[in-house]
């Protein structure tokens, strides 16, 4: 049995593409998913499965959320691994003084070349700032991330992945939450 973690984008957001999380649950249940455990109404999502693809997981999540709920909701899949490496390879977490409450990971959906960064424009998002790490993408926001330029549109667009962000304390839940599944 594999866990994975499916991370819904953009649901139950001002009254947008609402899912209420116990339905959900029930809907996953009814397609083969065990021990299926959801964590805030934005769309954080465990399930157990014989299928070790989160590819796969991911596109049958997607599916099912479409045929039940008639949304189409981006879904990326994650594992522990992804979580920790948050934990152990973002360096903003190296700086004095950091205030957590301004670090945000994206999650997306293809791994990206490390020199990426250098191909792009960021001088439009300074004072915010970005760290890649394959699958992951780390945020540090000056102010926060509803007064930035630097959002998952822009990282969609700019970088030709599909993107969902989680803030920091939501990242640590999760990692929490997976070592407790044990």
């Amino acid at each position: 049995m594999t866990t994975h973690l499916a991370l819904l984008r953009g649901i139950n957001v001002s009254g947008h593409k609402m899912i209420n999380m116990v339905a959900l649950k029930k809907a996953l249940e009814a397609i083969g998913f065990i021990n299926v455990v959801t964590y805030i109404q934005s769309g954080n999502v465990f399930v157990d499965t014989v299928e070790e693809s989160p590819a796969k997981v991911g596109f049958l999540i997607k599916q099912e959320i479409f045929k039940e709920f008639g949304h189409d909701v981006p879904v990326i899949v994650i594992g522990q691994e992804d979580l920790q490496a948050c934990l152990d390879r973002n360096n903003f977490l190296n700086a004095r003084e950091v205030d957590l409450k301004k670090l945000y990971v994206s999650f997306i959906s293809a791994e990206l070349p490390e020199n990426m960064i250098t191909q792009l424009n960021l001088n439009f998002i300074k004072p915010d700032e970005i760290q890649l790490d394959g699958k992951r993408i780390y945020l540090k926001y000056e102010v926060s991330p509803a007064k930035t330029r630097l959002d998952n549109k822009w990282i969609e667009k700019n970088m030709n992945v599909m993107s969902t962000t989680r803030n920091w304390n939501t990242v640590n839940v999760l990692l929490k939450m997976f070592q407790e599944r044990g």
